[in-house]
């Protein structure tokens, strides 16, 4: 399959890898700066002294005391089983209700890219693909 294999939007990857991952600083500071609580409140926090927040609280200056980052969660920071921001229309397709300014790990995972390949996913991009 080609590096460059465009997605059909079909939400089968956004379903079932969309949520549970690891954050990156870098994605929290256009969302802090841009004040967007819509996205902050989805963010658990964890500190270098043991405290936890979501990220509706955080602020430029608390950057270098996180210790971990974690999508998505509730507003009680428990793990959720979806992304907050999956949109499927009418047509079928799904969109990013944040997608200019989808986390990294959303905007660099291409399943026809990954290592370790999950077939059960049968993402359609990925059609010319063998087991």
């Amino acid at each position: 399959m080609p590096p460059t294999q465009d997605c059909l939007q079909c939400g089968k990857c956004c379903e079932k890898w969309g949520w549970g991952q690891k954050g990156v600083i870098e994605d929290l500071i256009p969302w802090i700066l841009a004040k967007r609580q819509d996205i902050l409140e989805h963010v658990l926090i964890r500190f270098t002294n043991g405290k936890q927040c979501t990220g509706c609280t955080i602020s430029e200056d608390d950057l270098s005391n996180i210790v971990r980052i974690d999508y998505w969660t509730d507003s009680n920071g428990r793990t959720i089983t979806y992304c907050p921001f999956f949109w499927r229309r009418d047509d079928g397709k799904v969109y990013c209700k944040i997608h200019n300014t989808k986390p990294r790990v959303c905007i660099g995972f291409t399943p026809w890219n990954e290592g370790i390949r999950d077939y059960a996913l049968e993402c359609p991009a990925c059609r010319n693909s063998s087991p």
